[in-house]
């Protein structure tokens, strides 16, 4: 992978640390944990997943405003009104944000807004995106794309390292296959060869490998096995009536225990959970 010369590893034991605010940093000893629903809903929705979220080990809550549908009748997203949502609601709760970006006029718009900006599965080989990301000072989480080799997936990382911003998070979330039993395949394999070949930090996301949500902990526990930074997983306070990827999102509480499993595997990997700090919440 000689082209490959940004994300690379120059020596075995070269690591990237990632620091998405002073108090909150990917690729070190801590295990990221980002939590949230597929989507921004409501301020509501938005109010009581980050209420509950600050209590417990989650680092960074995600949501999308605007959403990449295979069926153009699908809900794409709020835009604007959910960014609006997702300001009040990460100023309020002091919570750090996620969200993804599909092209450089939504780049524009909320690139002031949020914390880390995503690049999904689709848009992993949207080059212009990606040059255009390189050009911005804020973390990114670059998605697997749906068919991606490991080459394909460091070179659209290399795109955006060569750009000059070096706040690259790899996100393995499945790959497709034959077997429709799971939304995804989750490829572990790809996360532990990813970890010997980058020095980027890795991440997991379970929710659209597996897309039942009785698979998440499993999947989730065995990535931080396999050396995975961190996982991101979907949940919403009624996943049942979730507007997007209802089958795949935990509820709140089946979240939290998640998180109180992921512990002993953490620590036998050599990691931690960060104990929760509560958030001090702004005056309504």
């Amino acid at each position: 992978m000689s082209d490959t010369q940004l994300v690379s590893k120059s020596d075995a034991m070269q690591q990237t640390v990632i620091h998405i605010t002073p108090q909150i940093q990917v690729g070190g000893n801590e295990l990221l944990i980002i939590g949230g629903p597929c989507t921004v809903e409501s301020l509501d929705q938005m109010e009581q997943t980050a209420r509950h979220l600050s209590t417990i080990p989650v680092q960074l809550l995600r949501g999308g405003v605007y959403k990449p549908r295979t069926s153009p009748y699908s809900f794409q997203g709020l835009g604007q009104e959910g960014i609006t949502i997702f300001k009040q609601v990460r100023q309020r709760y002091n919570i750090p944000f996620v969200t993804e970006v599909m092209s450089i006029p939504q780049l524009e718009a909320i690139v002031d807004a949020v914390d880390v900006l995503q690049i999904g599965s689709r848009n992993m080989q949207n080059f212009e995106l990606l040059k255009a990301v390189g050009q911005v000072n804020k973390p990114v989480i670059l998605k697997r794309g749906l068919s991606a080799t490991l080459q394909e997936f460091l070179l659209a990382a290399e795109y955006i390292l060569s750009g000059g911003n070096s706040q690259v998070m790899l996100c393995e979330r499945g790959i497709r296959s034959f077997d429709s039993y799971t939304r995804n395949v989750l490829d572990l394999g790809a996360v532990v060869a990813l970890k010997q070949l980058t020095h980027l930090p890795v991440i997991v996301d379970p929710s659209h490998a597996a897309g039942k949500r009785e698979l998440i902990a499993n999947l989730a526990k065995a990535a931080v096995a396999a050396g995975a930074d961190g996982v991101m997983i979907e949940c919403h306070p009624q996943p049942e009536k979730s507007v997007s990827d209802a089958r795949q999102a935990l509820s709140l509480t089946e979240m939290t225990t998640l998180i109180t499993e992921l512990r002993s595997v953490a620590t036998a990997v050599g990691r931690r959970i960060v104990e929760a700090k509560p958030f001090n919440v702004a005056a309504a």
